[in-house]
């Protein structure tokens, strides 16, 4: 089976009257200034390119107007595209009749955003299972599935009440559950707990977490947090002025900044918090390691004993194999960079 589940191919999206010229302009490497006060047009979304592989969780950065909630709804066709191609299992999403989107949309496609969107006159139940009443399913296994959703969220219980008797961090569940209800292939998130408690915000990352090693959808999670898009993501787009300036791990993104602009986004994470022993590991040089350490051992878990004994440690992975070693000089020369 093809491992990708979304591409995105040369997508621009420009909002006027001169799009053509616009983008003409934009192609002679013209800025976004530049291109507004010759034409009135706004590129929203510039040659934007990605894959997004199947069961990934691929978030995409950026600060307010640098294009990534335009980005999400070119790529879900609920705004339409100026240029580039969007596929989804191998069908074009840009060339679809409407009628085959709105399949789409009923089938395969889920969104999740800021505000909840609940539906205020109808119980909890009811709007969980609105996606299946659209897509045409009989009653009884509405229920059945909206009840098992709502137990996989954690509102075990609430089926029966109405969205103003909830907490914010419960209709955000409901919004999870009405999106994970019709089982879909791609869940769009579009910066669903910003408007959280922080406390609140905490918990419903690490349910997503959860859910997401349960149930291994493919996920496209719009964030300006980039401490939340460390904690979520696979993969990392950095985006700006409507363009990817980097896409990467966590850890390339910290340690291999491609622009200053995502060396700045960076520069205040604690980097022995989030890179692993994985991320630094190396090929041992002849010195024998006097232990072993998870792959997926933090930095910070390891300086204790580092700093004890200067011996290098095995790296291993979940079956034990050693795939390298770590040392105290190789993780000095990474939290120094």
């Amino acid at each position: 089976m093809d491992q990708t589940c979304l591409e995105v191919a040369g997508l621009w999206k420009v909002f006027g009257q001169k799009p053509e010229r616009a983008l003409e302009l934009a192609e002679k490497g013209q800025t976004r200034a530049e291109i507004l006060d010759a034409t009135g047009c706004t590129i929203a979304v510039r040659d934007v390119t990605f894959d997004v592989l199947r069961g990934e969780t691929f978030v995409v950065m950026g600060l307010s107007g640098s294009g990534k909630s335009t980005l999400i709804r070119c790529i879900a066709q609920l705004t339409p595209v100026t240029s580039g191609g969007v596929q989804l299992d191998g069908e074009a999403l840009t060339s679809m009749s409407e009628e085959d989107l709105r399949r789409v949309r009923r089938e395969k496609i889920s969104m999740v955003f800021q505000h909840f969107g609940l539906l205020p006159h109808r119980r909890v139940i009811d709007n969980v299972s609105y996606g299946l009443e659209v897509q045409g399913v009989g009653k009884e296994l509405r229920r059945e599935r909206a009840l098992g959703v709502l137990d996989v969220v954690g509102l075990e219980g609430w089926g029966d009440h109405y969205p103003q008797q909830l907490s914010g961090g419960m209709q955000q569940r409901v919004g999870l559950a009405r999106a994970l209800a019709v089982d879909p292939e791609l869940l769009f998130f579009d910066e669903p707990f910003s408007a959280l408690d922080p406390l609140i915000r905490r918990d419903m990352q690490d349910e997503l977490i959860r859910l997401q090693n349960e149930m291994q959808r493919t996920i496209v999670f719009i964030t300006h947090d980039f401490a939340e898009a460390i904690k979520l993501g696979d993969r990392i787009a950095i985006m700006k002025d409507g363009a990817l300036d980097q896409i990467g791990t966590a850890a390339e993104l910290i340690t291999k900044p491609a622009t200053s602009y995502v060396r700045e986004f960076t520069k205040d994470i604690p980097k022995a918090k989030v890179l692993t022993a994985g991320d630094v590991m190396h090929a041992a040089d002849g010195e024998q390691p006097r232990g072993s350490v998870s792959l997926l051992a933090t930095i910070d878990s390891l300086l204790p004993d580092l700093l004890t004994d200067p011996r290098p440690l095995a790296v291993v992975d979940d079956h034990g194999s050693r795939m390298g070693v770590v040392d105290r000089e190789a993780v000095a020369r990474v939290l120094d960079s």
